[in-house]
């Protein structure tokens, strides 16, 4: 990689700025809120596709509903897709280079219950930071890759590959509907970066994942205000949670010999949300008749995740047969989105580690750290099971999933860049 290269991708970038972070601002402030089985990310594809149109780059704005026939045993099955839309462009080259896909998705989790300092359709910008629901994760990241498209085809420049952008549903929750319907509706390419936040570190791995909820239920509710003896799942379920912290000390053992190998916990057990009776005025005081735990589990790329999700069981098992409450009123064991999702990892070796490592480097100024993602995330698809090389790399932020999101504006720029001047050495190599 050059130093020309590098200077040339910030003079493309730079000129687009404003444009990009009205971009950012109007995307933060339409709603496109996943909640399964459905999702509303439509309104914002919209946006994204005028900016496009506006810059001269034709783009297509397309269904996704397809896909819950197509048979592909990897669309989930309890998903809708009707009205749901990707956005796809392509920049055609030379046809004398490799093809680089560069992926985002547009949906975002739900604001959520807990207070906001502003609005999560804010947009705003306070000292560099765009704040607002899906900034961070991940709209920042897809206007990084829009700005590789729209500053080479205002420049003219020609790849010697094809550069493939595009923006898909269905990511958060781990449905991963749009990039399949990208698949197979627009085949594969050389290699893939998704620029989730990274705070422009590379990761060139991603964990697995899987959410599981663990219920009780015990007694009868209508029997509260009578001489009868109430049995409550509240108490035990204590216990449970003691069997949860357990298994968070076993999986933290783990070692990786891989790319989570510096991580002090590469495979986290997490408890999400403790839930017996609600905590607001509309729920009568009475002892609950349920008691729920939702567990997150995280796997190395390598592991074998049916295995130790077997083993997870088992172990569940035993500690329910050890616990008198628990023989009588048995564990409900229910998957929050099915099947679980899977790591990758690319050899920090591979040519596009390299070509990634050397564009960072020059851009930034500084050798970029190389590490991975302690989150899941469509690279695992996209790398497991279409074949195609993917990294990650994004941008600055904080408060992903949580309130008072927001992305720094100039990383995303930075971004850019580094994504442009990889496009340009990738595509002619």
């Amino acid at each position: 990689m050059s130093f020309t290269t590098a200077r040339d991708a910030r003079k493309l970038i730079r000129p687009l700025q404003g444009e990009l972070k009205r971009l950012l601002q109007q995307l933060v402030q339409t709603n496109s809120v996943a909640v399964p089985p459905g999702g509303g990310e439509t309104p914002a594809q919209q946006v994204l596709q005028s900016f496009f149109r506006a810059n001269g780059v034709h783009t297509e704005l397309y269904t996704t509903e397809f896909i819950e026939k197509s048979g592909n045993p990897l669309v989930r099955k309890t998903r809708r897709y009707r009205a749901r839309k990707n956005l796809s462009a392509r920049l055609r080259g030379r046809g004398r280079g490799r093809s680089l896909l560069l992926n985002g998705h547009m949906d975002t989790v739900p604001a959520g219950k807990v207070p906001w300092s502003r609005s999560p359709w804010s947009g705003v910008d306070r000292g560099g930071r765009i704040h607002g629901l899906g900034s961070f994760d991940m709209k920042g990241g897809v206007v990084a890759n829009a700005a590789v498209i729209c500053a080479l085809k205002k420049s003219g420049i020609k790849t010697g590959g094809d550069i493939l952008f595009e923006s898909v549903v269905d990511e958060e929750w781990g449905g991963g509907g749009g990039t399949i319907a990208a698949r197979l509706r627009g085949g594969g390419a050389d290699a893939c970066i998704i620029p989730e936040g990274t705070q422009l570190e590379i990761y060139r791995a991603t964990r697995g994942g899987f959410v599981v909820d663990l219920s009780a239920e015990a007694g009868n509710s209508a029997a509260y205000f009578s001489k009868s003896p109430l049995m409550s799942p509240a108490v035990p379920i204590g216990r449970l949670l003691g069997w949860v912290d357990a298994c968070a000390k076993r999986r933290s053992k783990i070692k990786s010999g891989g790319a989570y190998a510096s991580f002090p916990d590469p495979v986290p057990v997490q408890v999400l949300a403790v839930q017996a009776n609600l905590l607001d005025p509309e729920t009568p005081l009475s002892v609950p008749s349920q008691a729920t735990v939702r567990v997150y589990f995280q796997f190395l790329p390598e592991e074998d995740v049916k295995a130790v999700i077997q083993g997870i069981k088992d172990s569940l098992k035993q500690f329910e047969a050890s616990d008198a409450f628990f023989r009588k009123y048995p564990i409900q064991w229910t998957p929050l989105i099915g099947a679980p999702l899977l790591g990758h990892e690319l050899p920090a070796d591979h040519p596009w580690t390299r070509c990634m490592f050397e564009s960072a480097s020059a851009v930034l100024g500084r050798k970029p750290v190389i590490s991975a993602a302690p989150y899941p995330c469509d690279a695992g698809l996209m790398h497991r099971d279409f074949g195609i090389p993917t990294l990650l790399f994004g941008p600055c932020g904080a408060g992903a999933h949580n309130p008072d999101e927001y992305v720094e504006f100039d990383s995303v720029l930075r971004t850019a860049e580094v994504l442009l001047a990889a496009a340009l050495e990738w595509t002619n190599g």
